[in-house]
């Protein structure tokens, strides 16, 4: 099976929260050396020193919880710029990043990822962060970001500093991570370092497979909490029937929605990976960024957003439903 019609499964981390101000820099050779502030010209830089973080940031500028984005990052430099952080916390990064340097951030968050939109408003110095999924195409021409690069990371990583458990599967034994983007083949290589497959993708192969992977961690998790499973792997293999209609019923509200068309074998795609991360807990976590994509989609997902209800019904979920 080629690739591109292959990209299924789902990256499974706990990425740790940052705060929305602050990154202290640090290098992975030596944590308690002293950096300046400025970083130079060619560095790589990662924001973010979590799981993820850490794992990618052999020889690079890690930016930690103490420094601030805007004069951490030289506006004449380049080369990419990681952000290995929660959600959450996006748009302070976005919105601290000298705008000459957008185009060189890459988006490594897991789920479906809210487009960002930058106007003007009363100042050139004051700007506003709209979340819109139609402009995407005219904003990233506009302001010259249409190659900024995104990743799904098919990967575990089970504690920081631990060894990662690459997404290969029997179904996909090339590897699932993928990348799009100015800076996609320097990630490919910066993991194929570390002993990690990651396939360069075009951005038309690329969106399925996100929506793919968002189908994933809003199936399994949302069964597995509903059902009180301990893991993916148990919601998998003791609710089959259930997660393979909620699959179902997601794909096609997805298709209807989107105008894209999967390639054959989501099902098996999904299940194959579930098998490989068969221990992850479950949880329904970052729900902005996650399940609310097919919660608002109403009659469309009558099956997920019943087993929504029936969690926030039984105090099974940490916020309340909209």
């Amino acid at each position: 099976m080629k690739f591109r019609f292959s990209i299924s499964s789902l990256l499974i981390l706990a990425i740790f929260a940052m705060s929305s101000r602050g990154f202290t820099p640090s290098t992975s050779h030596c944590k308690s050396r002293t950096l300046s502030t400025k970083l130079g010209a060619s560095d790589t830089i990662v924001i973010g020193g979590g799981r993820i973080g850490s794992l990618i940031s052999d020889g690079a500028k890690l930016l930690g919880r103490n420094d601030q984005i805007a004069t951490s990052i030289d506006a004449d430099g380049e080369g990419p710029i990681y952000i290995a952080t929660r959600n959450d916390v996006l748009e302070s990064i976005v919105n601290e990043c000298p705008e000459s340097r957008r185009k060189d951030l890459v988006f490594l968050q897991n789920g479906y990822r809210i487009l960002f939109i930058f106007t003007e408003i009363d100042s050139p110095n004051e700007s506003k962060m709209y979340r819109d999924n139609k402009s995407l195409d005219d904003f990233l021409k506009r302001k010259n970001l249409l190659s900024n690069t995104q990743a799904l990371l098919y990967l575990s990583v089970p504690a920081k500093g631990v060894d990662p458990v690459d997404g290969i599967t029997t179904v996909n034994p090339e590897g699932l991570t993928a990348a799009t983007g100015l800076h996609a083949q320097v990630f490919a290589d910066r993991l194929a370092a570390l002993g990690l497959k990651c396939n360069v993708v075009s951005a038309e192969d690329y969106r399925p497979a996100m929506f793919e992977k968002l189908i994933w961690i809003s199936t399994y998790m949302l069964v597995g909490t509903a059902k009180d499973c301990k893991s993916v792997g148990q919601a998998g293999s003791e609710y089959t029937q259930l997660v393979q209609d909620v699959i179902s019923e997601l794909k096609s509200a997805v298709s209807s929605k989107e105008g894209l068309s999967f390639p054959e074998g989501t099902i098996e795609r999904l299940a194959a990976y579930t098998d490989v991360v068969a221990d992850f807990p479950c949880g329904v976590k970052e729900f902005e960024w996650r399940n609310k994509y097919f919660y608002d989609l109403g009659d469309a997902c009558p099956i997920h957003n019943a087993l929504l209800k029936e969690c926030a019904e039984t105090g099974k979920l940490a916020f309340d439903l909209p």
